[in-house]
């Protein structure tokens, strides 16, 4: 069975709002299993099993959350070679405009050999109905391309 797993942190509830639209959109695809954690939370066996992963994170300071860079930091040594082409898709809740924080992510994930599927979904300001559809669709591109051996 294919399994995405949605890494996220959330401290206000925006950022867990887009995380469980995401795992929605990927739940809508047959056959494919989802595992929503919190960044704290999700570990590198999390990360090994999964066959793609969504990375979510509210924007502080210009840069990613310090949890989701914790997940990072404590998952990366073990991943090295073990994540070779893994897709990834990011969401970020940002109250400015999102490209530091999208910018450190995908610079890490480069650092892993993650392969980017899709284009990120970066809300600003208050989350609002297309910002939750955005989600669900980018977790159902996801999950689908997975489904249908695309990625």
């Amino acid at each position: 069975m294919i399994t995405i797993l949605v890494v996220y942190h959330s401290q206000a509830g925006s950022t867990q709002r887009m995380a469980e639209a995401v795992a929605k959109g990927v739940s809508e695809v047959e056959g494919v299993c989802m595992k929503l954690k919190r960044a704290s939370d999700a570990t590198i066996e999390d990360l090994l099993e999964c066959d793609g992963i969504a990375l979510g994170t509210p924007e502080y300071f210009g840069y990613m959350s310090g949890a989701l860079k914790d997940f990072f930091d404590r998952t990366y040594e073990e991943a090295r070679g073990h994540v070779f082409r893994k897709p990834y898709v990011i969401f970020i809740s940002a109250g400015n405009d999102g490209r530091g924080a999208l910018a450190s992510i995908e610079k890490i994930c480069l650092g892993y050999q993650f392969k980017k599927v899709y284009d990120p979904v970066i809300a600003r300001g208050d989350i609002c109905n297309e910002d939750i559809e955005r989600c669900i669709e980018l977790g159902n591109v996801l999950a689908a391309g997975l489904d249908l051996g695309i990625y």
